[in-house]
């Protein structure tokens, strides 16, 4: 089929990316999923423009934030002909070991389209039919959303929503979130509709003024006081609101240097520290203090495919919003948008659409 298909490759950091011709070909297991969109991803603009490596080879498409329609199947995956699917952002083998013992996550076999395999910015994508999450159109019609639109629930929305789980996000307690961009802000939805109180912190006021109406109870912008003030700001906030001083649950969702170390400073007695921003730089702080709070740090990579269907839930039941924070682009203008969101001009996630 479609020997017309392209996807747009990157051959090298900062290289603009130019627009090849292949053929989709799925093996057995595999299907070729016609692209509806592909979100751009604060991971995306690493590997582009800050040279964090990749496991396949270049040139590569990047793009691992991918909603579509199924056009094509090898032997053994002709059941997906046809359905609108989520294409999970790390999907495990289902085969190993750690697989079997429930530890998808840290699959040695796991595809990453962008990383391990050709990506999303494309028209195609060629990806195990293993770990779809099927999209009822039906349902995504009555929300008000387009197919495209919720390509952002394979990455932004899913892997906040396995930190806020894993946290142990319940009615009651008090919730943190560094940077509230992007994954962040759907950080801020996720734990809200599980019943936290949610704290965000950010730089960029536009940012927290957007997250008002969805789920955050106070927001702090850092620029305006160093951690040390923003932890009395939430002590006193907490203390108002009847919650406790201990047992905040942290998220650093900034992916920067000076996130992670606020969100080091927040820690109180009891804190789960979850780590879900990425970023190349380093930092140095006293690990103690997780000893001495008696708290924990959690890292999180992605988020196992079989709990995609309960975040899809969260966006198709209205708990939480996606169209506010997001916008669609044509997938032609790709070095324009990587540039403009790399320069931080546009604030919402951005999906881009095959012509």
């Amino acid at each position: 089929m479609a020997a017309s298909a392209t996807r747009w490759m990157m051959t090298a950091p900062k290289a603009p990316m130019a627009r090849h011709a292949f053929e989709p070909q799925p093996g057995p297991g595999e299907v070729a999923v016609a692209v509806a969109g592909c979100g751009v991803c604060h991971t995306d603009l690493g590997y582009f423009y800050d040279g964090v490596r990749v496991n396949h080879a270049l040139p590569l498409a990047l793009g691992h934030e991918v909603s579509g329609r199924v056009a094509s199947a090898g032997p053994g995956a002709e059941s997906w002909l046809g359905r609108a699917v989520i294409v999970p952002a790390v999907l495990p083998c289902g085969e190993c070991e750690l697989c079997r013992r429930g530890h998808g996550t840290i699959c040695r076999q796991q595809k990453m389209p962008g990383n391990d395999i050709q990506g999303g910015f494309a028209s195609h994508i060629v990806v195990p039919a293993r770990g779809l999450c099927p999209v009822d159109e039906g349902q995504l019609a009555a929300a008000g959303l387009a197919l495209a639109e919720v390509s952002v629930v394979a990455d932004a929305l899913t892997t906040p929503y396995e930190a806020v789980r894993r946290a142990g996000v319940a009615p009651g307690v008090l919730a943190v979130v560094v940077g509230v961009g992007g994954v962040g802000g759907y950080c801020v939805q996720i734990a809200a509709a599980a019943g936290a109180k949610v704290v965000a912190i950010d730089v960029d006021e536009r940012r927290l003024e957007a997250l008002r109406p969805y789920g955050a109870a106070l927001t702090l912008n850092a620029r305006n006081g160093d951690p040390k003030a923003l932890k009395a700001a939430i002590g006193a906030f907490a203390k108002a609101q009847g919650l406790r001083a201990t047992e905040w649950l942290i998220f650093e969702c900034s992916g920067t240097a000076a996130g992670q170390l606020t969100a080091y400073a927040l820690l109180v007695h009891g804190a789960t520290l979850s780590v879900v921003g990425f970023t190349m730089d380093k930092i140095e702080l006293r690990l103690s203090n997780l000893m001495a709070f008696d708290a924990r740090a959690i890292g999180n990579w992605g988020c196992p495919p079989e709990r995609y269907p309960e975040a899809l839930a969260l966006v198709l039941q209205g708990q939480v919003q996606v169209k506010p924070f997001v916008e669609t682009h044509p997938l032609a203008e790709i070095n324009r948008i990587f540039e403009a969101v790399h320069q931080r001009e546009i604030s919402r996630r951005v999906v881009l659409v095959p012509n």
